[in-house]
């Protein structure tokens, strides 16, 4: 009895210690996104509003999918909490949402999870979750992180250039302020964590960061580089909303040699080599469309091949990944580069959905850390970038971390 004991407990501690990683998706699942209305959105949802997860299923057989909610504490460990104080209703539900694609060359299905739905009628508290989506045999699919917020705190933040003169013109240094207002903040110092990323890379961010000094109620950051992030460079971009013809840096478009359509891209040259030029993005979002779709873009924009190509000298010891929240920010093996010795280019074939892109080389060593500061495109302090503050709390009797509020700022208001 007392082994069984021990066994239990010791399964409990493992379960909830280990660090909740998110589950890449096999070959046939495609364009998972998170939606807000009709755009693709960063994963960040203020408790009680409406959001949903969707992605496209390439065997388009109407298979089965069901979901389980995770809920997580700061350092995206399971917290203590148990499903009935997270959830309002129901998970481990299947996806009762889904459509089949239409005029299309690639069939698909469209499977769309809202929360709430009718299972789970509400999220109950903040803080960072993982869903899980499973198949038929109870096998794990792929999963996706998400953060939920409440709008208690203020957070203002100052983007400003770098105070160390030998990257000035290569950094970006954030400001801010936690302003917690008439909220009661017990040991401040201790129970206030954060997580300050950009361009929604959630998983690159800068954590563990205490405030410089207090002033009254207020947590006050001012740090020279404790706060500070590699500029970049704008996102490239590509527009394949008309497979017809070669438009948005599409150099050419081959539609005999398969039966789906092949884009070529342009081919990119390093722009570290060249000064700082202005190109809107949408900080490395993507947009679903299709110039031809009569009802909906979900299911009538088409796949299609899109060659990637980087003409560069070959890196020794760093791989090349295209990278965007098309792919989650992730480093795989699905969107790493083959250098071509012939042509001297890196190159990769993407099977992607009609729409518009914004996509950046991103160089990472074989441990897997991205090198941003030999960054292919460069770093410049004109690139504008939004960054997010991400503010946790765990009062003293607490059982899990809240997220208490949300600092959203740009760098196009950069003051020096």
């Amino acid at each position: 009895m007392h082994r069984f004991v021990l066994f239990v407990l010791m399964f409990f501690f493992l379960s909830h210690s280990q660090v909740q990683r998110e589950v890449m998706p096999p070959y046939n699942i495609k364009t998972i996104t998170f939606m807000q209305g009709d755009k693709n959105v960063v994963p960040i949802f203020r408790l009680n509003d409406a959001f949903s997860l969707e992605f496209d299923d390439l065997y388009a057989t109407e298979a089965n999918y069901y979901y389980k909610i995770i809920h997580c504490d700061y350092d995206w460990k399971k917290s203590q909490l148990v499903p009935v104080e997270y959830l309002g209703g129901v998970d481990n539900q299947r996806i009762i949402t889904y459509y089949n694609s239409r005029n299309t060359l690639q069939s698909f299905s469209h499977f769309k999870l809202s929360i709430p739905n009718s299972f789970t009628t509400r999220l109950k508290v903040s803080g960072n979750y993982l869903v899980e989506i499973y198949n038929n045999d109870e096998e794990l699919v792929f999963s996706r992180k998400f953060i939920i917020y409440e709008d208690i705190v203020q957070v203002p933040i100052q983007v400003r250039s770098a105070r160390d003169v030998r990257v000035v013109n290569q950094k970006h240094n954030l400001d801010f302020i936690v302003k917690p207002g008439d909220f009661l903040l017990q040991n401040p110092i201790k129970n206030i964590k954060l997580n300050i990323f950009k361009n929604g890379m959630i998983n690159q961010g800068i954590m563990n960061v205490k405030p410089m000094f207090t002033l009254a109620n207020d947590l006050v950051y001012r740090y020279d580089k404790e706060t500070q992030f590699w500029g970049g460079n704008e996102f490239m971009f590509f527009d394949t909303k008309d497979i017809r013809g070669n438009i948005g840096n599409v150099a050419f478009v081959d539609s005999q040699s398969g039966d789906l359509y092949k884009m070529y891209l342009f081919t990119n040259v390093p722009r570290s080599k060249f000064p700082y030029t202005f190109l809107p993005d949408i900080n490395g979002n993507f947009v679903i469309q299709n110039v031809m779709a009569q009802q909906t873009f979900a299911t009538e924009s088409d796949y299609t091949w899109i060659k990637f190509s980087l003409k560069s000298d070959k890196y020794a010891d760093r791989d090349v990944f295209v990278s965007g929240l098309f792919s989650n920010f992730a480093n795989t093996d699905e969107f790493k580069m083959t250098y071509n010795d012939k042509d001297g280019n890196y190159e990769l074939y993407l099977l992607m959905k009609q729409g518009v892109y914004n996509y950046q080389y991103t160089l990472v060593d074989r441990k897997g850390k991205v090198d941003d500061e030999n960054a292919i495109d460069g770093n410049f302090f004109q690139t504008e970038n939004d960054y997010y503050v991400m503010v946790y709390y765990r009062a003293d009797n607490d059982r899990f971390d809240r997220v208490i509020g949300k600092g959203v700022g740009t760098s196009l208001n950069i003051v020096k």
